[in-house]
């Protein structure tokens, strides 16, 4: 089963294999207010995770902790959208394969709050679509990173129409739309767990690389690989 991300549809893709304790235990307190440091073949990014949503916070810091993503892929960008990783079968990966189904064999309940939206340099988390997953369960380790584009009005009014099936955005995140921009036809329908602190030139510099197309799955013909990621002290 391949972990997509399709527009058209608004569908986020990763193995779903059922919500499952092995997401492990609670995290320690110290570790819960500690920002994410991905060192990646193009740069370094920092995350924040959003104490609203601990399960993902947790999970996420988990699997860092135990190395799960160092040394894996960026497997699927689409510019002026996102960049999406988390396939520890990307790490081994030959040049030709399709990637987007590998996962830690389980998933975590949503936590989609609505005060959080699609802007550009929020992280959040893959799935699969309402059709096999209505409970919106993400996947337990594939993530995105919102790249974006800046709206107009009335594009914004064709995606309350057309995408949103009428749910008007809120003014505040509209204005936001318009001048950072972000990925709107997204909202209230995945988990947005964290956002960029440093390293947006980054993300715009992985979106910016040539890739197989829809095709051949979104991949980078060059990889881009998530050297390193571990937990660094705030400021």
């Amino acid at each position: 089963m391949s972990c997509r991300l399709i527009t058209c549809c608004l569908v986020l893709g990763a193995l779903i294999i059922g919500c499952s304790p092995k997401a492990g235990a609670p995290i320690p307190k110290r570790f819960q207010n500690r920002d994410v440091e991905l060192q990646t073949s193009k740069g370094t990014i920092r995350l924040r995770l959003y104490n609203e949503t601990p399960h993902h916070r947790d999970n996420f810091i988990r699997l860092v902790r135990s190395g799960f993503y160092d040394g894996i892929q960026f497997h699927r960008v689409i510019p002026d959208f996102m960049i999406q990783a988390g396939d520890p079968k990307s790490r081994k990966a030959a040049d030709t394969a399709k990637l987007g189904s590998g996962g830690p064999g389980y998933t975590i309940p949503a936590e989609i709050r609505p005060q959080y939206f699609h802007r550009k340099g929020v992280l959040a988390a893959a799935r699969m679509g309402d059709h096999v997953n209505p409970e919106r369960a993400s996947s337990g380790s594939q993530f995105y990173i919102v790249q974006g584009r800046v709206f107009t009005d009335q594009s914004l009014d064709s995606v309350e129409i057309n995408r949103l099936n009428g749910r008007k955005l809120p003014v505040e995140h509209r204005a936001v739309y318009k001048t950072i921009g972000g990925a709107p036809h997204l909202d209230q329908a995945y988990t947005i767990f964290g956002e960029v602190i440093t390293g947006l030139e980054v993300v715009d510099s992985i979106a910016a690389v040539k890739t197989s197309g829809r095709t051949g799955g979104d991949r980078p013909l060059e990889p881009v690989v998530i050297k390193k990621v571990r937990l660094i002290r705030r400021p």
